[in-house]
């Protein structure tokens, strides 16, 4: 009687990875796609932080670059210690949270409200109508936003005396402490269709057999959207999340600046107007540079740290 045979274990082979240049070879279409657009970075995004060096200088126009007299920190020195830029950094932060928060949040509601429409047409001219407003100039839509909150005829004061919940204009412009709010609805009323786009076609990609055996467990709308659209959108949210932190001292500029008025001032200025009034107005460039500078060095902090919370927690991340 023969011995049977024990098989043996097959050994997992590696493939070997192609070489790098044979793989250049191979997409050298997709890679001369992609030339145009690094030239664009290379050009307006790199080459212009050759100009970071003003900051470290009492820059004066005319002077050569060796003729300049540098003062090294001073000018972040100063910074640090100008009672402005508290202010400024506590407006920019602000509104920048209640866009952030608010125009996420009512993103994700209106791409999951057009995603349960059922009529085409409905749903296309939901869509339509509700991202058309990205398109318009923040110099109409400021316009369009005073008119709305003006106290001779403006819609939102008429539409509140004739509920009985005022009774007479409110001049919603000339009150500090809501001009964030009206900044973060504006914002929101401007981008919120422009947005729900990435979250509808996130939405799309969810497999439909998911919904089906929900249906036939007897899971009704809500809950098919709670415990299966939302976790399936969730690295879009979380990617989206991390790169918008980018932006959190970079509340907007134009919104701010046509909607500010000499009443809401300390509550309307954001750090794009700061560097405006110093670098221009006051002809302090070097200043103005220095504020940039920390500008863009803690949003760079600000969008590492999101990425690593996120690897920490085990969600999507950009690195």
């Amino acid at each position: 009687m023969k011995t049977p045979v024990t098989p043996r274990l097959v050994e997992h082979i590696p493939i070997p990875e192609r070489p790098f240049w044979k793989t250049l070879r191979q997409q050298k279409v997709l890679l001369l796609m992609s030339v145009p657009f690094v030239i664009h970075v290379i050009i307006f995004k790199y080459v212009p932080i050759w100009g970071w060096t003003l900051a470290f200088q009492n820059y004066w126009p005319g002077k050569s670059f060796f003729d300049q007299v540098w003062v090294g920190f001073d000018n972040f020195k100063w910074l640090f210690r100008d009672p402005i830029f508290y202010q400024v950094l506590r407006n920019t932060l602000a509104m920048s949270l209640i866009q952030l928060v608010f125009g996420m949040v009512s993103s994700i509601v209106l791409a999951l409200i057009i995603n349960e429409v059922r009529l085409v047409f409905f749903k296309k001219a939901a869509q339509t109508i509700s991202y058309l407003p990205h398109f318009i100039s923040w110099v109409v839509a400021a316009n369009l936003v005073r008119d709305a909150l003006s106290t001779d005829g403006g819609i939102v004061n008429e539409l509140l005396m004739k509920l009985h919940i005022i009774k007479e204009p409110i001049m919603f412009l000339g009150i500090p402490k809501l001009f964030w709010w009206i900044i973060g609805a504006s914002h929101v009323w401007k981008e919120v269709g422009w947005g729900a786009i990435i979250y509808l076609a996130a939405i799309a990609s969810v497999d439909p057999n998911l919904y089906e055996a929900a249906i036939i467990d007897g899971a009704g709308r809500l809950r098919r959207i709670w415990h299966i659209t939302l976790p399936s959108i969730r690295p879009i949210i979380v990617i989206i999340l991390i790169m918008n932190m980018g932006y959190l001292l970079s509340s907007g500029f134009e919104q701010q600046y046509l909607l500010q008025n000499g009443r809401v001032i300390d509550y309307a200025r954001v750090f794009t107007i700061y560097e405006l009034d110093y670098g221009i107005k006051m002809m302090r460039y070097s200043f103005a540079t220095a504020v940039g500078i920390f500008r863009s060095v803690v949003s760079l902090v600000l969008v590492f740290g999101a990425n690593y919370i996120a690897k920490r927690m085990g969600q999507e991340r950009l690195l």
